[in-house]
């Protein structure tokens, strides 16, 4: 028997004998067994958050298609609305959001112009994240502060806009 130092096994970095030859993965502990590989069902729990994200959209408009908010009594008013008599960025999101829901979309526009670009972005949005999803590739969108100091000064140009007499075209 040889009991050189060559022929030792290498020092153990966790619980088993496996882990004496494989050398700690970057990032991960190395007593952590590795990752196990992706199964037949991995891409259904990947889709499963933009999916349910969906479905949750899906709903809200489909209770407001349903429940018309022209008919007074269903919602609240605008409290910006009823104590100032100016249009919020949002005053008009819901009949927009009913006249979406029933395809109209010159009604749309014309309740709230904004919201309906805001259902526009959050669709090609969705499209992205749901094919990135479904590779396995995550979904990150870094907006730095220029970017909202800009939906910030969207929404006020917005707001200042629809209470002007010239603006009268963009007010619900």
């Amino acid at each position: 028997m040889d009991a050189s130092p060559t022929s030792a096994a290498p020092p153990s970095h966790g619980p088993g004998p496996a882990d004496a030859t494989r050398p700690p993965t970057p990032g991960r502990p190395p007593f952590l067994p590795p990752a196990p590989a992706p199964g037949p069902g991995a891409r259904l729990r990947r889709l499963a958050v933009p999916v349910g994200v969906m479905a949750a959209v899906v709903g809200a408009f489909g209770y407001v298609g349903a429940v018309d908010p022209n008919e007074p009594g269903h919602y609240p008013a605008c409290p910006l609305l009823r104590l100032t008599g100016l249009y919020c960025p949002g005053c008009g999101g819901l009949r927009s959001a009913h006249a979406f829901a029933h395809g109209d979309i010159a009604a749309a526009l014309g309740s709230n112009a904004l919201a309906v670009a805001g259902y526009v972005l959050f669709a090609v949005l969705w499209v992205v994240w749901t094919a990135r999803a479904a590779r396995g590739r995550p979904m990150s969108i870094a907006a730095g502060p220029a970017v909202w100091w800009g939906i910030g000064a969207v929404l006020i140009v917005f707001s200042v806009v629809r209470n002007l007499p010239f603006g009268a075209a963009l007010a619900p």
